[in-house]
């Protein structure tokens, strides 16, 4: 493993390779960037492509992000934006999702939805992760049993579970509340299912156990703070600098698509660095310490 990938945090990101020509190789996420980076340099034995790979590169570039769920959007981003020749596919494999929360008598619930609409939360990588996470909430805040146009097995299933009409509201606003991410609400909602879990596991219940875990994970995955995807039509860009490195980001449509980063003297990356937004100057300035501390010296 070279220096410079044994300076990699243990955190969640995405990385890049660049050759000696400065092209960017392949671009890749990880939950721990020093694991999965350095796994590239002890054997490759299922990826012979990548194997192929692995002469050609010269430098580790790495962004730390705030989940794993911000580290596979942010390579979604840049692989969508643009592929390099070693990555297989443009935008990474996973769909896009929303998730639709409806609080009406006739219908409420929680729901996928493939493109936004009007009050809708997201965006989320990943269909399969989105439903598993609306299946452990529908458990433990079951919503759509306190509609007014249940079938008889529905009516039975809400009898079981304790639920009437007048719970409808409450556990809409619980509901509301673990989606724009209210650290009690997902607290209560990771506690509950852990709970269920647990009883599933001590009745010997150990495929339901098992099930109520990924629902957990996929809680978790939705939940995750990230930012590099939003619903918002933002356009800016955001700078770090560190050491004599200018590492920029550019985000447009709501989208950070673009890393960037070359050497430069502080006085021309003050202007990048004063029109940065003030909630991304601890992000930019993190990513431009990394980028100085992955520095191969010349």
């Amino acid at each position: 493993m070279p220096l410079s990938a044994r300076r990699l945090p243990y955190a969640p990101g995405v990385y890049r390779f660049r050759d000696d020509g400065g092209r960017v190789l392949y671009i890749g996420r990880a939950t721990e960037l020093r694991a999965r980076v350095g796994s590239y340099w002890s054997g490759l034995k299922d990826r012979p492509r990548l194997r192929r790979m692995m002469p050609a590169v010269t430098a580790v570039e790495a962004v730390v992000c705030a989940s794993v769920h911000e580290a596979a959007w942010l390579e979604h981003n840049l692989l969508t934006r643009r592929k390099p020749r070693w990555n297989r596919a443009r935008g990474g494999q996973e769909s896009t999702v929303h998730i639709g929360l409806d609080a009406t008598a006739g219908s409420p619930g929680l729901k996928i939805l493939y493109h936004p609409e009007p009050g809708c939360y997201g965006p989320y990588l990943g269909g399969g992760r989105a439903r598993l996470a609306l299946a452990g909430l529908h458990r433990i805040r079951p919503l759509a049993y306190t509609g007014t146009r249940l079938t008889g097995a529905e009516r039975d299933l809400a009898a079981k579970r304790g639920v009437t009409p007048e719970d409808r509201e409450p556990l809409a606003a619980q509901l509301a509340a673990v989606l724009a991410r209210a650290p009690e609400a997902l607290a209560a909602a990771r506690s509950d299912l852990v709970a269920l879990r647990e009883r599933a596991a001590e009745g010997l219940q150990f495929e339901l156990a098992a099930q109520i875990h990924e629902e957990l994970e996929a809680l978790e995955w939705i939940s995750g703070p990230q930012r590099v995807s939003t619903l918002e039509p933002a356009e800016f860009r955001a700078a770090g600098w560190a050491d004599g490195l200018l590492v920029l980001f550019t985000v447009r449509a709501g989208r950070l698509d673009e890393w960037t980063q070359r050497a430069c003297p502080a006085s021309r990356a003050a202007r990048y660095l004063a029109a940065t937004p003030e909630p991304w100057r601890d992000f930019a300035g993190q990513a431009a310490g990394l980028a100085a501390a992955l520095r191969v010296p010349s």
